[in-house]
């Protein structure tokens, strides 16, 4: 996901991290100082109204948000497919409509954790918490209702906590905002990712309803073309004082960021803008940051990137397995053109699996029959010329149009080469890499998979495990599969799935794994789409099947109608509605 400054970065030439687009993206809209000043003024004069607004009008006011996306949920998809070149019937289409299927999900969790937080002061945890043998606390999340059982047959969420929490006290770190009865009204600014609308949106609601803070809301310019259907939408938020929507560049963002009643600050972007907005920029950016000098020492939240791995764990796989799994593989690649923090980046498997190269050949079959799609971000062209100078090996499949780039796909890439670009940058294109470890034995390989994930690449956002039911047969690789659970440092592990489930699932927190600090942020630090408001998470831990209906995929008939169908199910989830969402799903 990128940034909303148009300043250069610190240290721009550092050879880590993710995208810096501040000098390529440029705003169509901005509003006025005065404007600006307007609008905190108004966020001033009500933020604490909001910290004390009873629990039935914060309702009140999630129904009206409801009830407007509801009205304008057409025009919305409508306008992100022209605003990307969104082909319609295409998977782009069922992306948008998934997305809005999350934003209900927010909304619907939202409501439900407020009537909680009624009922008995927090939210309820759907399944059973436990001790760890590590000692650390987790908490079974998802399911949470007979329709998730349904709908994600054999999926599974947890969350677990810091290892400094004690099952005792987990109740005491839900909801804490709502606990404080003394707690005084702030400002928060949201800077908005470009790349999905439906982030920036997720990020206000967590700010507004989780740390009880009224939001100035600026859209990235590279999508700001939706800010009046955001306007229109979150105008129950925007007429009462709670909300105010405000467009523009480096001026705007850094004026922002430096008003005085701003109080706090959240990004979902580049690692190299939050060093811009703590740091400064250019040379005497890079001088405060070595010296330890920030300049901006608000409170600062952020989702800033990834170079996010699957690791492969070698099994008895069949022709059938491997196909089904390389179409999957393939569809997280092409979502959303490549340009997303959750795309898989890198492959890593076993060197001596017998499956290895048969998997590597199905994915670029799937790639190839894929429509590529407008690199619609800037600077996409430049940097997949990056990576294929570093890597003239690269495979590229598809057959772009003007404006489109292939699916390029760089394969053997040597582990051992720890700078690899495709290892330390975050390519936020149509790029993606795979590199094969030696290891005597799964377990082995397995171990040395979490240790390169973990300490080679960049970034600390999302994982991916594949692993065959098979594997867990083997009581040495079923102990290692649950180490590499333990122990990889990023903020999701999630085993057949793709990591973006955590966000869509509302009660599995997302965000990097703790222990970042502003002199090296890396994926950031907080947690966001966190709606069973759960302080203190060190991770979320999705389990999926290995083979499982999967409507959503690259090669799927009626993936459009399904999302389209999932949208309207999310925006009011009736048992009704549930066989032709089921049958349709069946039929792709």
């Amino acid at each position: 996901m990128e940034d909303n400054l148009d300043t250069p970065s610190v240290n721009q030439t550092r050879p880590t991290g993710s995208v810096y687009f501040g000098e390529l993206v440029k705003a169509s809209r901005k509003t006025s100082i005065g404007e600006m000043e307007h609008m905190i003024e108004n966020l001033r004069r009500h933020k604490d109204t909001w910290v004390r607004l009873e629990i039935e009008e914060r309702l009140a006011i999630l129904d009206e948000i409801h009830q407007d996306l509801v009205s304008f949920q057409e025009s919305w998809v409508a306008a992100e497919m022209e605003g990307q070149c969104i082909e319609p019937g295409s998977l782009g289409e069922a992306e948008e409509w998934v997305l809005l299927a999350t934003t209900f999900r927010a909304l619907n969790r939202i409501r439900k954790s407020l009537l909680e937080i009624k009922a008995s002061g927090h939210p309820r945890i759907s399944g059973k918490l436990w001790t760890h043998p590590d000692g650390q606390v987790v908490a079974r999340v998802y399911p949470e209702t007979n329709i998730d059982r349904l709908l994600f047959r054999g999926v599974t969420g947890e969350v677990w906590m810091e290892p400094e929490i004690n099952i005792e006290d987990f109740y005491t770190h839900l909801a804490v905002a709502y606990q404080d009865p003394d707690r005084s009204g702030k400002i928060a600014l949201v800077l908005g990712a470009g790349n999905a609308t439906m982030t920036a949106l997720i990020d206000a609601l967590h700010k507004l309803f989780v740390e009880l803070q009224v939001v100035v809301l600026k859209p990235n310019p590279v999508n700001s073309y939706m800010g009046p259907l955001i306007e229109k939408v979150f105008r129950a938020l925007i007429k009462r004082g709670f909300l105010g929507v405000a467009y523009g560049g480096a001026a705007e963002g850094s004026y922002l960021c430096n008003h005085p009643e701003v109080d706090e600050l959240h990004i979902t972007g580049s690692d190299k803008t939050y060093e811009a907005i703590v740091f400064g920029t250019g040379p005497e950016g890079a001088r405060r940051k070595a010296n330890k000098e920030p300049i901006n020492t608000k409170p600062f939240s952020g989702e800033l990137g990834n170079i996010s791995p699957v690791i492969v764990v070698p099994g008895p796989w069949t022709t059938d397995d491997i196909k089904a799994q390389a179409n999957q593989i393939a569809t997280w690649f092409v979502a959303n053109a490549g340009f997303a923090c959750l795309t898989p980046r890198v492959i890593i498997q076993h060197a001596s699996w017998e499956h290895r190269s048969e998997l590597m050949s199905e994915i670029g079959r799937s790639l190839e029959s894929t429509a590529t799609r407008k690199a619609y971000y800037p600077g996409a062209e430049e940097r997949m010329t990056q990576f294929v100078n570093a890597h003239p090996e690269a495979h590229q499949y598809g057959a772009p149009q003007e404006d489109h780039l292939p699916w390029t796909f760089i394969t053997d890439v040597d582990p051992e080469d720890k700078d690899d670009i495709c290892f330390q940058q975050e390519s936020f294109c149509s790029v993606y890499a795979e590199t094969a470890i030696e290891a005597p034995s799964p377990q082995d390989f397995i171990k040395k998979a979490v240790e390169f994930a973990n300490d080679t690449l960049w970034g600390t956002l999302s994982v991916i495990m594949i692993v065959h039911p098979d594997s867990y047969k083997d009581p040495e690789v079923a102990t290692a599969i649950e180490e590499a659970v333990k122990n990889l440092r990023y903020g999701t592990v999630a085993i057949n799935m793709l990591a973006y489930y955590s966000a869509y699932l509302m009660v599995t927190p997302w965000g990097a794994f703790p222990g970042h600090d502003i002199y090296d942020i890396q994926s950031g630090i907080g947690k966001v789409f966190n709606f069973l408001m759960i302080e203190g998470s060190q991770k979320s831990v999705l389990r999926a099947p290995f083979k499982r209906l999967d409507p959503l995929t690259a090669n799927s008939r009626r993936a459009p109608e399904f999302a389209k169908k999932l949208a309207k199910f999310n925006a009011n989830p009736t048992w009704w509605k549930f066989p032709d969402l089921a049958w349709t799903a069946i039929r792709s």
